[in-house]
């Protein structure tokens, strides 16, 4: 079962006490019996559940309103800095190496410490005593300069992209679990990497790849996918619950898709037909139902959709399917914007930057250890045009609202009442 996260964390004990007064009622006439005793305790329990129902919608709207005020009133430079996830220096003890002057223009001083951060093989100690000091570190300067706790984020997929294989048990790679282990197995492999991560501090993980394998993406893929439909619906959902499950945030992905070609290199380009396309992605329609934190979308374009645009710079991937007409609720992540799949083809970071966020991405990834001349841009641009300062407000809002879900932030913290 998946563990469901509130976008919106409320006072469960208080609720249950107001939950029992309106209840009182049906006790009190239980107790004293007559005629017509079912039909007046169905009424009453009936209006009791509709007033519980209506108290819970009132705290968490009231509660909404809070975070949104407290976005709102953000210094703008640190709304910028929770809309990106970048890569981090060493792996002994953390510290910025940027300042809030270099993205506002000014002699700030003041850390600049991004959203999230992204492990690759480098970050990744000796040891998982040595690793969960270097994570530890992360957050305890954060607690210094007074800065939100950021995503920990890696790729632990399985096979050959495992990050922490020299600290996590073995995890092999998707295609050999669907077709060696049961779906119970599966899922006690993954619940057990979750836990393995988590005793380390991460709190992401950049998986699962649930794209079905096909001839047009076999060689990239190799072997990071879980295979045809129903396999990747069977494994990807164990694998999704069991991260879940067990604190671990999942970022499906790459949607809508890939080719043989290398992003890292090249564009890749999706020439199936609207019909054909929609097939390919059936895998992610249906287990975005599974409620994972995240979506990854790719930078591949798609012929039949949007033709010319990369899907991670889309406004009618992002925004009009998934936000509008699949309904995903969860933070949508673009795939790294200094791969040559993009900067090679016309979308440089700084311009890339600000097509993200008005296609309605959350999250812009950088694998680069710097973001602030990208972060710059769209400091200037927020002032410059309303719509767009909307957009950049909207993506923190998500940003701190599932970063409250998960403990990594709450109002209490920020002082507000």
């Amino acid at each position: 079962m998946l563990l469901l996260k509130s976008l919106a964390p409320i006072d469960y004990n208080s609720l249950m006490k107001k939950y029992l007064l309106l209840l009182l009622p049906l006790i009190l006439l239980i107790s004293c019996g007559g005629p017509d005793k079912e039909t007046k305790k169905e009424i009453l329990l009936h209006k009791s559940a509709s007033e519980f129902n209506q108290y819970v919608l009132t705290e968490k709207n009231a509660h909404n309103e809070k975070v949104q005020a407290f976005v709102k009133n953000m210094p703008l430079e640190d709304k910028i800095a929770q809309l990106f996830i970048e890569n981090l220096e060493g792996n002994l003890s953390f510290r910025s190496f940027e300042s809030i002057g270099q993205m506002n223009g000014t002699s700030d001083s003041k850390p600049l410490v991004a959203g999230g951060y992204l492990y690759f093989s480098y970050n990744i100690a000796d040891s998982r005593e040595a690793m969960k000091a270097f994570n530890d570190s992360v957050m305890a300067y954060c607690d210094k300069y007074d800065i939100i706790h950021p995503f920990l984020s890696v790729d632990q997929e399985g096979g050959w992209v495992t990050r922490l294989k020299r600290l996590n048990d073995k995890l092999p790679s998707n295609e050999s679990v669907a077709n060696t282990m049961s779906v119970a197995s599966a899922y006690e492999l993954y619940s057990n990497q979750a836990k393995q991560m988590t005793a380390m501090g991460f709190n992401m993980n950049l998986a699962p790849v649930i794209e079905v394998c096909t001839d047009d993406n076999r060689e990239f893929l190799d072997g990071r996918s879980f295979g045809d439909l129903e396999q990747v619906l069977t494994f990807g959902r164990a694998c999704i619950n069991a991260y879940e499950n067990n604190g671990i945030a999942t970022v499906v992905k790459h949607f809508p898709g890939n080719t043989n070609t290398d992003p890292h290199t090249g564009l890749p380009e999706i020439t199936l037909s609207k019909e054909e396309l929609f097939e390919s992605i059936e895998s992610f329609r249906l287990l975005l139902n599974t409620r994972p934190a995240a979506i990854l979308m790719s930078h591949a374009r798609t012929k039949a959709l949007d033709p010319g645009v990369p899907a991670c710079l889309s406004s009618v991937w992002v925004t009009d399917l998934l936000r509008k007409e699949w309904g995903y609720e969860g933070l949508i992540i673009s795939d790294d914007i200094f791969m040559g799949a993009l900067a090679d083809n016309g979308y440089p970071p700084e311009f890339a930057v600000v097509k993200a966020i008005e296609a309605g991405i959350d999250c812009i990834m950088i694998s680069e250890k710097r973001f602030a001349k990208a972060a710059s841009v769209l400091y200037k641009k927020y002032q410059e045009e309303e719509a767009f300062a909307e957009k950049i407000d909207q993506a923190v809002l998500k940003v701190l609202s599932y970063k409250e879900a998960s403990g990594l932030w709450s109002l209490a913290e920020a002082g507000v009442k």
